[in-house]
């Protein structure tokens, strides 16, 4: 990928979606809701020697259906007066899943609609359509750049650093964090997996620390694009965190 400019990242947004199961538990679940895990799991039961509980608690959070997102962490770069480039980050935490996208929808309209670019990494397999379903479940009205149905993929100027890493292998998946690591990308190594956050949101009830671990992310996918994009990376000291 060719050296990125200033100018070009002035409307690129890099947002990272950190979601959890809709409920504590499969037993929270109405029936009608069980029955609907039950068979959406059906198929892949001989992979792991779960109970449907357990199942509904390890991989509710990937389905906009059972899931929901209590965590948006985006990300914007400029450079200062001396051409030195800085990042700053902003987390949308909240237990009211409602809430923070209508926050996220009001931060995506400060941006001219048909030049915003969004950046995140799995980003069109996960992160875009999630953020489109839970929005139109809460009947907020989808913004300009996330209107995404009936589009050409060349249609969809967003990015995906996962998709740029596959180099067309789409059998080719990476996380964000190994991804980083193999670049020798310098960042601090994310906490968990994705895949646990919906335990420390259910049992652990610790908002916080996925606030954190979002802004460790963004900060991580920033630096990677940089990486990939052969563009200067973030210094120490340079990244700010915003309220």
């Amino acid at each position: 990928m060719p050296a990125t400019s200033p100018k070009k990242l002035k409307n690129l947004l890099f947002i990272d979606v950190k979601t959890v199961a809709g409920v504590a538990s499969f037993e929270q679940l109405d029936a009608r809701m069980q029955q609907h895990w039950e068979s959406k799991i059906s198929r892949y039961k001989n992979e792991e020697p779960w109970t449907t509980a357990e199942w509904y608690a390890n991989r509710a959070s990937y389905y906009a259906e059972f899931g929901k997102i209590i965590c948006v962490g985006v990300g914007g770069v400029y450079w200062d007066d001396d051409d030195q480039p800085h990042l700053k980050i902003k987390t949308l935490a909240n237990d009211q899943e409602e809430a923070i996208l209508s926050e996220f929808s009001q931060i995506i309209a400060r941006y001219p609609p048909k030049d915003l670019v969004l950046c995140a990494h799995n980003g069109k397999e996960f992160d875009y359509p999630y953020l489109c379903r839970r929005m139109v479940a809460h009947g907020i009205e989808l913004p300009l750049p996330l209107q995404l149905t009936g589009k050409k993929p060349w249609e969809i100027p967003h990015l995906d650093m996962l998709e740029q890493w596959q180099f067309v292998d789409k059998r080719h998946y990476v996380a964000l964090d190994l991804l980083a690591a193999s670049l020798n990308v310098p960042t601090e190594p994310l906490p968990w997996s994705g895949d646990k956050t919906s335990f420390v949101y259910h049992q652990e009830s610790d908002l916080e620390r996925i606030r954190h671990y979002t802004e460790q992310s963004i900060e991580m996918l920033v630096q990677v694009y940089l990486h990939l994009t052969n563009t200067p990376l973030i210094t120490a000291g340079h990244v700010v965190v915003s309220d």
